[in-house]
This record gives C-alpha cells, sequence and structure tokens, in this order.
C-alpha cells in the first residue's frame, strides 16, 4: 500500500509515473532505510522540508545499488504527484539549490517539452556549485548549469532514462517557443562596436571627411542577431548577470592576489631560513679553525718548553761538545 501510486494521479508518458524509474532501481528504493524510514506517508508539504535537507545529488552508488535520497524523493514525488505550481516553486527558489534541482530533475521527466524549455532554460544563468555522488560512492563538484545542461541533451541522468522531448528547433519552426536570447549577446554586441570604433579611427582623415552619416551601420551577423525590443523583466536579468559576472571576477582577482602574497611569504621565510643556515656553517668553520690554530700554538709553546728545560739540565762540557758536533753536521751526544 505505502509504495502505491496515488488514486488520482495521472498518468505520464502513457505510464504510472513510477514506472519511469527502471524497475531494478524502484525495488533497491522501496527497500532502502531512507524509503522506510524518511519517505514513509509523506505529503506534498513535508516534502518541501525533507527537500531543504538534501546535501547532494545522484543515482544509485556500490555494488549492490544503493539509491540516494535525492532519487529517493524523486520516486516519491512520482508516486504522490504534487502540483505543477509547487514543482515551479522548487524551480524558482534560489536559497536552496537542491531543491530547485529536485524540481528540475521532476518537471524533466513528467513535463513536456515546452515546459521544459521554457522553465529550466533560465537555470542556465545558475553556476552555482552542487555536490554528485558517482557509482562507485564518490563525491564530485559539479556546477547547476551543467546540471541542467545534461537534463536537457543527455538520454540519462543520475541513472534513469530520461523521456524523449522534442528539439528546441522544432517548436521555434512551429511558433510554439521564441529564439533563445543568450546572456553573452550584450558582450558580443560591445565588441562588435568597439570592433567598429577601432576601424573608424584607423582610417585616413580623408576618408573620414567623405564618411556618410547618413549610411546606416554594418548589422551584427545573422547568428547574434536578436531583438532590440526587451521587456523590463529581461533587463534585470541581463543587469543581475553582469554584476554576478563583476563579482565573480572581483573574487579571482582577490584570490590571486591571496595566494602571491602567501608565495612570496613562504619565499621570504625559506630565503631567511637558508641564510641562518649559511651564517652557522660559517661561524661553525671560523670556531674549528680557531681550535686547530690555538691547539698548534699550545703544541710548539710545550716542545719549547721541553727544550728549554732539556738544555738547562744538559752538562755545560756535553752542551759544548754537542754545539761543536752539530756545526761539523754531526749527531748530537745524549746524557
Amino acid at each position: 500500500m505505502a509504495n502505491r501510486t496515488v488514486k488520482d494521479a495521472h498518468s505520464v508518458k502513457g505510464t504510472n509515473p513510477q514506472y519511469l524509474v527502471e524497475k531494478i532501481i524502484r525495488t533497491r528504493i522501496y527497500e532502502s532505510k531512507y524509503w522506510k524510514e524518511q519517505c514513509f506517508a509523506l505529503s506534498a508539504e513535508l516534502l518541501v522540508d525533507k527537500a531543504m535537507e538534501l546535501k547532494y545529488i545522484g543515482g544509485v552508488y556500490g555494488g549492490n545499488v544503493k539509491p540516494t535520497p535525492f532519487l529517493c524523493l524523486v520516486l516519491k514525488m512520482l508516486q504522490i504527484q504534487p502540483e505543477k505550481d509547487i514543482v515551479i516553486e522548487f524551480i524558482r527558489n534560489e536559497d536552496f539549490k537542491y531543491v530547485r534541482a529536485l524540481g528540475a530533475y521532476y518537471l524533466r521527466l513528467i513535463g513536456t517539452s515546452l515546459d521544459c524549455y521554457k522553465y529550466l532554460e533560465p537555470l542556465y544563468n545558475d553556476y552555482r556549485k552542487i555536490k554528485r555522488q558517482n557509482r562507485m560512492g564518490d563525491f564530485e563538484l559539479v556546477h547547476m548549469d551543467e546540471f541542467i545542461d545534461e537534463l536537457l541533451r543527455e538520454e540519462r541522468a543520475c541513472d534513469v532514462i530520461l523521456p524523449r522531448i522534442q528539439k528546441r528547433q522544432i517548436l521555434e519552426e512551429g511558433n510554439e517557443l521564441d529564439a533563445r536570447v543568450s546572456a553573452l549577446d550584450d558582450d558580443l554586441e560591445e565588441f562588435e562596436s568597439s570592433s567598429e570604433d577601432e576601424d573608424m579611427e584607423k582610417d585616413v582623415p580623408d576618408k573620414r571627411a567623405n564618411y556618410d552619416l547618413d549610411k546606416p551601420r554594418r548589422s551584427p551577423s545573422p547568428r547574434f542577431r536578436r531583438s532590440r525590443s526587451r521587456s523590463p523583466r529581461k533587463e534585470r536579468e541581463n543587469r543581475g548577470d553582469r554584476d554576478r559576472r563583476e563579482r565573480r571576477r572581483s573574487r579571482s582577482r582577490e584570490r590571486h592576489r591571496d595566494r602571491d602574497r602567501d608565495r612570496d611569504r613562504r619565499h621570504r621565510s625559506r630565503s631567511g631560513d637558508r641564510h641562518d643556515r649559511h651564517d652557522k656553517d660559517r661561524e661553525r668553520k671560523h670556531k674549528s679553525k680557531r681550535e686547530h690554530r690555538d691547539k698548534d700554538r699550545s703544541h710548539r709553546d710545550r716542545d719549547k718548553h721541553k727544550s728549554s728545560k732539556s738544555s738547562s739540565n744538559e752538562d755545560p762540557e756535553i752542551a759544548e761538545a754537542n754545539r761543536q758536533r752539530a756545526a761539523l753536521g754531526l749527531a748530537p751526544l745524549r746524557m
């Protein structure tokens, strides 16, 4: 009873919503501890609290195919089938990124092609990092826009086969969907305008004087052409994107400065240690030389003392004889 779909649930893609997850994975979810303890008798209101407690996304992992809490909550949403407004609020939530990922994944499973492009493409501007658990059970870092691109382009995500959706080009040709406006269009237009100004400055003066002011400027290439009229909402979104890019650039510059400062500090500390070791070695060598010099001086003094003492104890006659023998190159006499 606890694993059955609600009675008033609508079929998705012509089948039971829970059947969108493969049978072996669905069975593993039913047998998991998280499903039995945390997902039992879970309603749409209580589902929000469980979604806020998520710490990572993922499908199944390990040799015995264990499901992640993210996949358990996806199957629970397929079972109770919450209203579309709740799912849209999940996607628009900016405070909890894993709640947004859960809503986007569920909408990709049950939504139409038009809904997927309409509600998931704005998430391309979300560059936050999220954790994902792979099949080996290890964690890896991905970005929210990478996860959304995987949902819209790949055939499988989080170990579940995604339902097929129509290509965006087909929807545009049928006038069901407007042409997608990239956030990089403003930068491209600024780059083109700056390049045109540079080309005008490089012209010779006579050509500049004969330049026809009534002649229209060269239109952008068809690849980057778009309508000039924008809604205030799109302008605010583009302005917010530019502000976020500026903040990211400033943070990267600060990180580079801190890294250079730490490298200089470590270099100075290592060079100081090398100088100290060099000074200690030089002082040790000087000390050993002084000790050897003092030892040689003491030996010489002792030899002189012995020679003077022996000469004072010798007989004057023997001493005179030894002097004569030394003059003749003979060995001295001994006592």
